[in-house]
Parts: C-alpha cells; sequence; structure tokens
C-alpha cells in the first residue's frame, strides 16, 4: 500500500469509529469501561489527534462487532464479497445493501434510541414502495392514522405515497432492513407450496 494510500486509510478511522459509537447509541466513557482504553485515548482516536494502533483497534473491533478491515476501511484486494461503506443521514446510520442505480435500494438502518423524541413521528410523502424488516430493537410506524410498534422479525410494506414517518419506540438502537423501490416498483415474494400442502 503507498504512503497516500496508508494515510487516507488511517485518517478515516477516527470519523468511522464515532459513527459505530454513536449507532449503537454507546457513550466514550461507556466503551472506555468495556475496552480498558482510556477516555482521552478514545476521544483523540476519534478526533484523528491519536494514531489508530492493533493494539487499540482489536478491542474495538470486538465491542462494535465488526471486522477489523471494516474498521479501518482498508480496500478490498480481489475479494468477491460488496463491502459497503456505512454513512449517516438525518441522525441515522445506513448500510447499502445493494449498488445498482435503478431499480430496488436495500439498506440495513440504525436508528439509535431515543430517535424521534417520544412524541407521534413527523410523516412525510413521496413516490414509491417501502418494504421493512425488524432485525433487533423495537421501531415505531406511524402509517397514515395508523401507529404501529414493530419488533424483532416483523416486517411492514406501504405505499410510500402514505404519509409516513419512523421512531425508535425503545430503550436502546433499532436496526431493521428497508427496501424501496423508486417508482413504485414492489418487492415480490413467491413462496412454493408444501408437499403436504392440498
Amino acid at each position: 500500500m503507498a504512503d497516500d494510500d496508508l494515510e487516507n486509510v488511517l485518517t478515516g478511522v477516527g470519523p468511522r469509529l464515532r459513527t459505530l459509537r454513536q449507532a449503537r447509541g454507546a457513550t466514550l466513557s461507556q466503551v472506555s469501561e468495556t475496552t480498558g482504553i482510556s477516555l482521552s485515548t478514545l476521544s483523540r482516536l476519534e478526533s484523528g489527534q491519536r494514531r489508530p494502533t492493533l493494539e487499540l483497534l482489536l478491542p474495538l473491533a470486538r465491542v462494535y462487532h465488526v471486522p477489523l478491515d471494516e474498521l479501518v476501511g482498508a480496500p478490498a484486494t480481489g475479494d468477491p464479497r460488496v463491502h459497503p461503506r456505512p454513512f449517516t443521514r438525518y441522525g441515522q446510520t445506513f448500510v447499502p445493501l445493494t449498488r445498482s442505480l435503478g431499480g430496488l435500494h436495500a439498506y440495513k438502518q440504525i436508528m439509535p434510541a431515543g430517535y424521534g423524541g417520544g412524541g407521534r413521528p413527523e410523516q412525510q410523502t413521496h413516490e414509491g414502495y417501502e418494504w421493512l424488516y425488524v432485525l433487533s430493537g423495537r421501531l415505531r410506524l406511524a402509517l397514515g392514522e395508523h401507529d404501529l410498534i414493530l419488533g424483532a422479525g416483523e416486517a411492514a410494506e406501504f405505499d410510500t405515497r402514505t404519509p409516513h414517518g419512523f421512531a425508535n419506540a425503545g430503550e436502546r438502537p433499532v436496526e431493521f432492513i428497508s427496501i424501496f423501490g423508486p417508482q413504485g416498483e414492489r418487492m415480490h415474494v413467491r413462496a412454493r407450496p408444501s408437499k403436504n400442502a392440498g
């Protein structure tokens, strides 16, 4: 790896660490207690004032449940797997699961505890069709006049021209898969009947 590439990888570690910590709703103090890394070291790592080392990154990768190469954002080396780059928008972390420009888009979304402020979520409308599947936590979905709480393993689908909004209905981050069709494109689920059916 060239020196410039190495410097770019190292520069990106701090913001990535902060995003991972905030997505999990953890404070620097909590991460410090869990990893044994001092509060000041963690703060300097996140702000880019401290150069990351393996001794610091390994316990952080464990506590955030991410592979080390994802933590440092190392470039892929011939691995055919997709290496999505998380980004933060509207106070949530989004992990893209698709790379296509058209058709259906899939994301894993991580919504921190307290997102939505506890009241009924503000609703919006736009063209499209959305399908949600909750992985963990509790998601509040305000859909038109309906107010729904979705738990782990529950799914919802709706036309996004119906007013809708989301909030975290629990005390820990909620993680869910969102599949969105921009032009009202719907996801088709096909199931084969069991051999015993009929």
